[in-house]
Order: structure tokens, then sequence, then C-alpha cells
């Protein structure tokens, strides 16, 4: 199996050592992943500005770059669900077809290969002693169905985040009262709707802090920067990791993970 790992370009440019985290993970648990270089961004942006054609340029790119690879792995639930749902329509017919059904979100590929058929942990991590609070991304678990959201009453679909998080020793998920609310980011509606998208934030850690967190983890890198932005800004004490840095964070081997910055614990 050829394996891609696509990184979304605000994490290459402001949290790059997620993607070399991510990479540390997939080769621990003996999984093989490429890193094309030609990638760029999958071109999110411009639809949820109304950009199609920018959109659907972005989009033939990123078929030409990850053509001939077996899976695609995305470090972004969002961007994983622009592929999957929406180049079927910006570059219809079969390669926009085939491309988005080759794509997985990180966490939901991951649990395939690093958790046993019966949920029971096979995995190469150890202990990570903390406390942390799970944020849903809302592309994550709506559009991709990675997880059973609050408001639906459709039979539960289990979280594959949750899953490999549970699956690490000593790590502690907190309970938390909205555990699938939105973070308030929503891209250009941060911008857009500024006051609104702040007190979404502040709505979630409010959340977070009742629960003792300790950090909050999630497997999209731009729900946790906005909320590393409203926590500083109101002067709260969290920190905030890709669900790929918790788990390399537990892998017994420390010299990389020491190399990547993540070792000490969450920041």
């Amino acid at each position: 199996m050829r394996v891609a790992l696509f990184v979304p370009c605000y994490v290459d440019q402001l949290r790059p050592e997620v993607g070399l985290a991510a990479l540390d993970v997939l080769e621990a648990c003996g999984i093989e992943a490429d890193f094309p270089e030609g990638q760029t961004c999958c071109g999110q942006p411009f639809l949820t500005a109304g950009e199609t054609a920018r959109a659907r340029a972005l989009a033939g790119r990123f078929i030409d770059v990850f053509e001939g690879f077996d899976t695609i792995v995305s470090l972004s639930g969002s961007c994983a669900a622009t592929v999957a749902r929406q180049f079927p329509l910006l570059a219809p017919g079969s390669r926009g077809d085939e491309v988005a059904g080759r794509t997985r979100e990180f966490c939901d590929f991951l649990a395939d290969h690093a958790l046993a058929g019966d949920g029971e942990p096979d995995t190469p991590w150890g202990a990570f002693p903390h406390r942390v609070g799970l944020h849903s991304s809302c592309h994550a678990l709506r559009e991709l169905g990675l997880g059973t959201p609050s408001e639906s009453r459709a039979p539960a679909r289990p979280d594959p985040a949750r899953r490999l998080l549970e699956s690490v020793a000593d790590l502690e998920l907190v309970a938390l009262e909205r555990s699938d609310e939105c973070c308030g980011f929503g891209g250009i509606f941060a911008l857009e709707e500024e006051a609104v998208s702040c007190r979404m934030g502040l709505d979630r850690l409010e959340d977070h802090r009742r629960a003792r967190a300790e950090l909050i983890a999630s497997t999209d890198i731009s729900c946790l920067l906005h909320l590393a932005g409203v926590a500083e800004k109101n002067a709260f004490d969290f920190r905030t990791l890709h669900v790929a840095e918790v788990l390399a964070a537990a892998l017994p081997e420390r010299d990389a993970r020491e190399a990547h910055g993540v070792s000490d614990g969450p920041r």
C-alpha cells in the first residue's frame, strides 16, 4: 500500500511539528508514508470565500500530485472533508471521485491500523499522564461521520480520535458538558464575525476548564490555533496539541520526539 501524507498549508506554515509527529507515529505503527513535496492547499479557503474557480484549480493540482497513491492521509478533518465531499464536484469525472475515495483523515486511518479489531489497544506508544480535553472538529464529526453529533438520532458511530487517545496509558479524557460544540473558527467566519467567533471560543475554553483539562487535543490545528489565541487573550492556561502530537509524545523512542519538541508534554 502506497500511503501519502497530506499536510495542510496552515500546518506547514504555522505548526510544522504536527507533520513530523504524524510521520513518527505512522512509522512506529509500521506504516511508511511519502510526503509529495509538490503539494499545496486543497482549496478549502477559496471555497468558503466563494472563489470556486480558484478552488477548482487547486483541486486539479491536488489530484495531479497525489495520483498513484493508494491512500492519502490528511492531518485535518476539514481538509479531508473538502477532498471527500467537494472534489467530485470541483473535478467532475473519475479522477475527482477516485481521489475523494482514497482520502482519509489521520485518526480515521490510524485507528484501523493501530487498534486491534476488538477495540483493545495494540499500539506502540506508552504513557502520557495528562488530563486531556478532546475538541471534536465540526467537519470531521458532521461531514466525515467520525463520531456521533448530539443532534443526530442515527446509530452511534465510534470517534477514531477518541479511540486512539483512550489507548494511551495514563491519559485521562475529561468529560465535557458540550463535547461536540463548534469552537467558532469556521475559516472566513472568524474574520467576518469576530465577536461571535471569539465568544464561541471562550465558551469552549470554559467547558474544558470546568472539566479540569490540562490540554486540549483535536484533529484540526485550525480549531486549536483559534482556541489558543482566545486562551492567550483571556489569560487561560491551556496548551493545545494535535492528536498526532499526543501520540508521538507517548512513543517510547524519546530521541525523535525531543527533536520535534513534543516530548515534554503539552504546550
